[in-house]
């Protein structure tokens, strides 16, 4: 499973509120949740984030609530692939769950700056920063094999329910 985009790099400790804010919950489509992501950071960072795909974030990333909707509005904002040191254990869980890629790796992470272009190949572990490759410990089979079909619901053969996160 390959995935590319431009990165937006944030720090560390970026938790649920910040990703999506709690007073959306009632909202559950995906393309109308991406409308309030990242809103205490602003619209110019959410349409960087639109247009790269890629997010790149320090230590503890998703920490906060369990919400699935930091992912999920990730997801209906056309991110493919968020790059972390480290994530909350229940936040790359929501992720592998819902389709979202995901490489945890310090070194990687330290190492792209804000624009720079990402290619990833899950399965390989590898990662490619502006032309400069990188190596990092793939995810287990079945962690793959969610992602590659699309999360745990397709995985299962499975259809979500329309109009929920």
């Amino acid at each position: 499973m390959k995935v590319a985009g431009i990165a937006t790099v944030l720090g560390d400790d970026i938790d649920t509120d910040i990703i999506f804010p709690g007073r959306y919950l009632a909202v559950l489509k995906r393309e109308e949740q991406a409308r309030h992501l990242f809103e205490p950071l602003g619209e110019a960072l959410r349409q960087q984030v639109i247009a790269g795909g890629v997010i790149v974030a320090g230590w503890n990333f998703g920490c906060g609530s369990s919400r699935e909707h930091a992912v999920t509005a990730m997801i209906g904002a056309g991110v493919r692939l968020v790059v972390a040191k480290s994530f909350s254990r229940i936040f790359f869980r929501n992720a592998v769950n819902n389709g979202l890629a995901v490489v945890m790796d310090a070194a990687i992470a330290g190492a792209i700056a804000d624009g720079d272009a990402i290619e990833a190949d899950l399965q390989a572990g590898a990662v490619t920063v502006a032309s400069r490759p990188h190596r990092f410990a793939p995810l287990p089979a079945e962690v793959l094999a969610i992602l590659m079909a699309g999360g745990l619901w397709a995985a299962k053969g499975l259809r979500a329910v329309e109009g929920t996160a």
